[in-house]
């Protein structure tokens, strides 16, 4: 049986590729928690020092796979409970997990795939990738995505590339912010390895402080920010 996902170790750099490719690396329930014990993995490993998440095939993920039925009945429904679970866990990790992670894009990356590279701390795109959310023009509800939309990007265009489920080329979203490095396709990986083999260089400790510190300043006001990063100063000025 093929792995849904494969992990590479460069270095001090940890590669894991969504390899679904018959289904453009859709996410699955397989794919779901091979992903979160990978991550979880890369916490626990003091050896890595960054992670590059990418797809295998023509691009790097669509989204959740629908092709299996999901109508809720009482039967089925601890099953998409359990499934919305595991989707949210994996986008709550990427913020969580110390090191930093680097979202390497050709190919589509919609909904839920979308999501995936934008709650990365870095995203270098491909001259093919295309990002968006299409799920009100498949007539579904965009509830998970819609909620880490409004928390990675600005609410207008947030609201835009929802409600008119128009994708947008890695141009366009490197102008609006969401995009750090746009690179031909076969440049993508080596970009992405240069990136985090600088991380790699700095102190380990001091890179997972600020990654702590720059998720939680995000949700707090400049005042409270700053009141935290104040306290984060004294507390590593303490273990230096």
């Amino acid at each position: 049986m093929e792995e849904v996902l494969q992990t590479e170790t460069r270095g001090a750099v940890r590669l894991l590729i969504l390899n679904r490719p018959k289904k453009l690396n859709a996410l699955d329930a397989n794919l779901l928690k091979a992903l979160t014990d990978a991550l979880l993995a890369v916490q626990r490993d003091d050896s890595v020092a960054a992670v590059i998440i990418a797809g295998a095939g023509r691009a790097f993920c669509p989204g959740m796979d629908t092709s299996a039925p999901r109508v809720l009945t009482m039967e089925s429904r601890k099953d998409i409970v359990r499934r919305a679970d595991e989707s949210i866990g994996v986008f709550k990790l990427l913020a969580r997990i110390d090191k930093p992670i680097i979202a390497a894009v050709h190919g589509y990356a919609l909904g839920a795939g979308c999501s995936l590279a934008f709650g990365c701390d870095l995203v270098v795109a491909g001259q093919s990738a295309r990002f968006g959310f299409p799920e009100l023009r498949a007539g579904l509800t965009a509830s998970t995505v819609t909620a880490h939309a409004v928390h990675v990007m600005g609410r207008k265009i947030a609201f835009e590339l929802l409600m008119l489920c128009e994708n947008i080329t890695p141009q366009r979203a490197y102008e609006l912010g969401l995009v750090n490095r746009v690179v031909a396709d076969d440049q993508l990986l080596p970009t992405a390895l240069e990136m985090a083999e600088i991380i790699a260089k700095w102190n380990p400790e001091f890179v997972g402080q600020t990654k702590r510190t720059f998720h939680r300043a995000a949700s707090l006001s400049i005042e409270q920010a700053l009141e935290m990063a104040g306290d984060v100063s004294v507390m590593m000025a303490r273990l230096s």
